[in-house]
């Protein structure tokens, strides 16, 4: 028979549970909404990035620039830095786990090509997993993660580029995770610096009136730092929607868990209370009997 003690339990273990269901609920619905947010940050950077993209491309067709020092390809390649781009903060499902081994795969790579790796991390969940791990950091980022803004990728393109001019690395990948759709982020790495040229191939020349001050080239060698920028940018985007997106599934996974949680903890306390009647029926039964027999 169930007692006092074990009912009381159980129904302060119901209690905790349902706290715990209306905390990631409303957590659940938080991040749904930044998805929303998040994706409507990608979509409003899309025409600058289509623009810039086309007036490089026009400009390109005008002068040659493939020796600017961000679009010449070094050989040999001796250092690779990798920009890591995580979250700051947990209860994400295995949003940081999957990009943390994507990076992993890829320093692999690159070592066993004979080539040193330099890491630049963003957000204090790869800093914590690589620095238990002991992996040197050139640098790191917080609190950008979760509201990226367009700040926040120069103040990492301008550390990385520099390393970059100086030769300290060769070539840069940045690791993100792609937001596909709600249901499906995958960890991607593109290569940041140096930048191909092929991207600027097929412009078209500006008509003879068009004036330019600077030249073309000058234009277009000033506008090479901005396109870097603004594909870090959009890679920060792309994961700041990704997290949001795992965020959200792993919320509602852990509130569907909790509601089945309480129906178990319900059953169970139902099932000792009518068990405790029974007993006590049982009982008072045996004792009537008791007494009409003496």
């Amino acid at each position: 028979m169930a007692g006092a003690g074990e009912m009381r339990a159980l129904r302060r273990r119901i209690s905790s549970v349902k706290s715990t269901q209306q905390i990631t609920r409303a957590m659940e619905l938080i991040a749904a909404s930044r998805i929303a947010r998040a994706r409507s940050m990608v979509e409003s950077a899309r025409p600058y990035a289509e623009m810039i993209t086309r007036v490089m491309r026009d400009l390109g067709a005008e002068s040659a620039v493939a020796d600017h020092p961000l679009l010449a390809a070094r050989d040999p390649i001796k250092a690779v830095g990798i920009i890591v781009i995580s979250s700051d903060r947990g209860l994400a499902g295995a949003y940081n786990t999957n990009i943390v081994r994507r990076a992993e795969r890829l320093m692999h790579d690159e070592r066993e090509a004979g080539r040193d790796t330099f890491l630049y991390v963003v957000g204090r969940k790869a800093e914590t997993y690589f620095r238990y791990r002991e992996e040197p950091m050139e640098d790191g980022w917080a609190s950008m993660s979760d509201k990226p803004r367009y700040a926040d990728a120069v103040t990492i393109g301008n550390v990385v580029t520099e390393d970059y001019d100086e030769g300290k690395i060769d070539r840069v990948w940045v690791a993100y995770t792609d937001f596909r759709s709600a249901l499906n982020q995958v960890p991607s790495v593109a290569k940041l610096l140096p930048v191909d040229p092929k991207a600027f191939a097929g412009g078209t020349e500006f008509p003879p009136q068009f004036i330019f001050e600077p030249d073309p080239g000058t234009i277009l060698r000033r506008l090479i730092p901005r396109y870097v920028e603004h594909r870090l940018y959009a890679a920060l985007l792309e994961s700041a929607a990704s997290e949001h997106a795992s965020r959200q599934r792993a919320m509602k996974a852990a509130t569907d868990n909790a509601g089945e949680i309480v129906e178990d903890l319900t059953r169970e306390a139902n099932r000792a209370r009518q068990g405790a009647v029974t007993t006590e029926i049982s009982e008072i039964v045996g004792g009537a009997e008791a007494l009409s027999g003496g």
